[in-house]
């Protein structure tokens, strides 16, 4: 033992204890005063033995050195030993888990793997078809009943992939938050085409949603908002996307209760963005001609349009004559025009044949079926193709009437250079062909008839006639003995029919031949006889003379 700790110990002795404050019993519930509070009056005495006795001199600390008669190993050896020679511990993640945000997860950019994840985090059990078409160019998924929930995994994955042109959701059902997420897709998606929402029933306000974005995506051509319930306050919505700069080519309107506002939002926005090939507003409640001609006003300065169809609107009217031509001058790339099942009448045929002859040479299909057109409409119609300038394929004209002579220039035109040409048409009517009338069976009726009504039956008169004069009789004592029966015949009737049935003729006077006449009368009314003539009475027997008596 050193002398420095042997001093220590000498030095140290038992500290004196000190009262530092006794409680006193105090019945009185006042509080004392700040002054005399115990925690106030506490000094915490710092005794440090070793400082003391170091300032005393009576300790020294020595060198700082560890004295190697308490190491029980050396150096060499400790790094030797197993357990002695611990490894610096690696942090295991606690600090970044402290300080710093959670890394975000990084997915391919074809979604798959993002639709199986938003899946789980929703509970939602994933679509095989859709996860397997995600590595192809469409997406069918038509008829699936795709709930409310499920519509977001698919946007998100949707959003970045490049495969995937097509997107068909045919008659799914798809609510407002469904229609949001689709919109969102066309914000980033850059490879998108065409996008297929027939009957989804999504109404105007999922229309508002899912077009939000249109106007900022520049790669979807084609939308199909078929039975999908926009009416006109939808097509507001669409308008403004349109006016905004969506770049829509090909748009189907079809079965959407539609009406004249919903062409007039049209037209103010093909005031700036007037691009569409194709459109398609049939199965709608239109009616409206002025409407339907400011629309066609719009699309003759678009030279891109190649199919329109405004079928089954209750179209009438000669503008829509003048909307057709004008569509058929001034439209070089337009192919197919389609107005069947309307009201038109002839009036418009008259206006369309003469926009044919100045037609393009694309135009190949024009559609006026279930039209009220007649048979002379569906004539002048097809004898527009005998100009070889008209290079229309298809011309439709189901259940409109035509005659023989249409059938016939049909076939003709067949055989020449239109053999490729359909031409439909409802029923053939023969063409009507007059029989001769003839006169007897006209003069016959009249005096019938005049004689009924003096309740005379002018057959047995005739027959009573013949009967009485035989075969040939004048021609004035046949008109005294007309009027002698009782029948009340015109004079012009009865000259009628001693021309009609002449007999001999004479040097001063001219017959009727009633054999002729009766033979013709018992044709038209065999039935008519006169009664037996009844037998003649017997002569009574003379009386036998009696004998007188002598």
């Amino acid at each position: 033992m050193s002398l420095s700790e042997s001093s220590i110990k000498s030095t140290e002795k038992e500290p004196a204890v000190k009262v530092i404050y006794k409680r006193s019993i105090d019945d009185s519930s006042q509080e004392a005063p700040k002054s005399e509070w115990s925690s106030l009056q506490f000094e915490v005495l710092e005794e440090n033995i070793k400082k003391i006795q170091y300032e005393e001199g009576l300790y020294d600390p020595g060198s700082g050195e560890i004295c190697t008669k308490y190491l029980p190993l050396s150096a060499s050896s400790v790094f030797r030993h197993p357990y002695y020679n611990y490894p610096g511990i690696v942090d295991p993640g606690i600090k970044d888990a402290l300080l710093k945000s959670e890394p975000k997860t990084i997915y391919p950019e074809d979604g798959q793997k993002l639709y199986l994840a938003l899946c789980d985090e929703s509970n939602q059990c994933p679509i095989r078809q859709f996860y397997r078409d995600l590595l192809t160019s469409k997406i069918d998924l038509k008829y699936y009943g795709i709930s409310s929930k499920g519509v977001r995994p698919i946007a998100y994955a949707l959003k970045y992939n490049r495969f995937v042109t097509i997107i068909d959701l045919t008659d799914n059902f798809l609510d407002d938050d469904g229609c949001y997420h689709l919109g969102e897709i066309l914000i980033e998606n850059i490879t998108l085409e065409e996008l297929n929402l027939h009957g989804c029933r999504i109404g105007p306000e999922g229309l508002k949603r899912l077009i939000a974005n249109l106007h900022i995506n520049k790669s979807l051509r084609r939308l199909n908002l078929c039975k999908n319930k926009l009416g006109d306050k939808g097509i507001e919505y669409l308008a403004k996307s349109i006016f905004l700069g969506a770049d829509i080519v090909d748009i189907n309107l079809s079965y959407n209760e539609l009406g004249p506002d919903s062409l007039t939002s049209l037209c103010d926005a093909f005031e700036t963005h007037n691009k569409l090939k194709r459109i398609d507003l049939s199965w709608n409640n239109i009616m409206s001609a002025n409407a339907v001609f400011s629309l066609c006003q719009k699309f003759a300065q678009n030279e891109a349009l190649e199919y329109i169809n405004l079928s089954w609107n209750s179209l009438s009217g000669a503008r829509i004559g003048n909307s057709i031509r004008i569509l058929i001058a001034r439209c070089p790339n337009l192919h197919s025009i389609y107005f069947n099942n309307n009201r038109l009448s002839s009036e418009v045929v008259k206006t369309i044949c003469a926009g044919l002859v100045n037609c393009g040479p694309k135009l190949t299909t024009l559609d006026l079926s279930n039209n009220k057109l007649m048979p002379d409409d569906a004539m002048r119609l097809l004898s527009c193709l005998k100009n070889r300038k008209v290079k229309l394929k298809y011309l439709l004209l189901d259940n409109i009437i035509v005659k023989e002579e249409f059938d016939a220039l049909r076939k003709e035109l067949q055989q020449t250079f239109r053999k490729d040409t359909i031409i439909t048409h409802g029923e053939v009517i023969p063409v009507f062909v007059p029989k001769g009338v003839d006169i007897r069976e006209i003069l016959f009726n009249r005096a019938d008839f005049l004689c009924k009504k003096k309740k005379k039956d002018v057959a047995l008169i005739l027959l009573r006639l013949h009967k009485e004069f035989g075969a040939q009789m004048d021609t004035k004592m046949f008109a005294r003995a007309i009027k002698t029966n009782g029948a009340p015949l015109d004079e012009d009737i009865v000259e009628a029919l001693t021309i009609l049935f002449p007999g001999a003729v004479l040097a001063k006077s001219k017959n009727i031949h009633l054999a002729d006449l009766v033979d013709y009368l018992t044709r038209k009314w065999p039935d008519r006889k006169l009664p037996p003539t009844p037998p003649p009475e017997p002569e009574p027997e003379p009386e036998p003379k009696s004998k007188k008596k002598k």
